[in-house]
């Protein structure tokens, strides 16, 4: 037997959970803090649920599927917070108002030359867990120079957390915050569904919540 895909959740579903999720928020004294609707996986309807319940920014990892999303409502920026391929770059420049997961210097290289004022932060590799995209902390200073030398502007850092460890996935945060202090940046991208509670006690300014919100992805997505 085939099976069902899950059923999606509805605008009242969704809007409940946007309410809890701004009470955890204001429980912690913080009135900082984006919540990034992440619809990687979902159609369409997703964003369009997203904008009626009152997101104004949803996060995408693909460029297809940003594409296939687009044009999006009026109110609603995109980020996107997957791996930046450079090929891809230039399909999305006109669509993405912040990049969340910069590691490479060609890549603020082919924003500058695509998009006439890029946004950006640099994705730094979580502590001890290898296998993340991301920036040793050490080569942030080459990051930033090359980030000012082209016009790129650097609001801040993201990270991920170590999935399966609460611990290390603190700590993570908590170094990622230390490391934005010090460099005077004010964004901190970090925490999704699973773990958001522990970035948000370490300081995040921005959550990216897909299943937390919208429930089980139908799909895995596409690049």
């Amino acid at each position: 037997m085939t099976e069902r895909p899950p059923m999606p959740r509805t605008d009242a579903q969704v809007a409940a959970t946007l309410a809890e999720l701004r009470e955890v928020i204001a429980a912690e004294g913080r009135d900082d803090v984006t919540i990034v609707a992440v619809t990687k996986g979902f159609d369409r309807s997703a964003v369009e649920c997203a904008a009626r319940v009152g997101f104004d920014v949803i996060g995408e990892n693909y460029a297809q599927e940003l594409l296939e999303k687009s044009p999006l409502p009026d109110e609603v920026q995109a980020h996107f917070i997957g791996r930046i391929q450079r090929n891809k770059v230039r399909k999305i420049a006109d669509i993405v108002d912040l990049w969340h997961s910069v590691s490479r210097p060609e890549v603020l290289v082919e924003l500058a030359k695509r998009s006439p004022a890029p946004r950006a932060l640099i994705q730094v590799a979580a502590a001890d867990d290898p296998s993340k995209d991301g920036i040793d902390p050490k080569d942030l200073d080459m990051m930033l120079e090359v980030a000012h030398d082209h016009g790129v502007t650097i609001e801040g850092l993201m990270t991920i957390g170590v999935l399966g460890n609460d611990h290390r996935s603190a700590q993570s945060f908590r170094d990622l915050s230390r490391l934005a202090d010090s460099y005077g940046l004010i964004e901190r991208s970090m925490g999704m569904s699973g773990d958001y509670r522990d970035a948000l006690a370490e300081g995040a300014t921005m959550l990216r919540l897909g299943s937390a919100l919208f429930g089980q992805r139908p799909t895995t997505g596409s690049v």
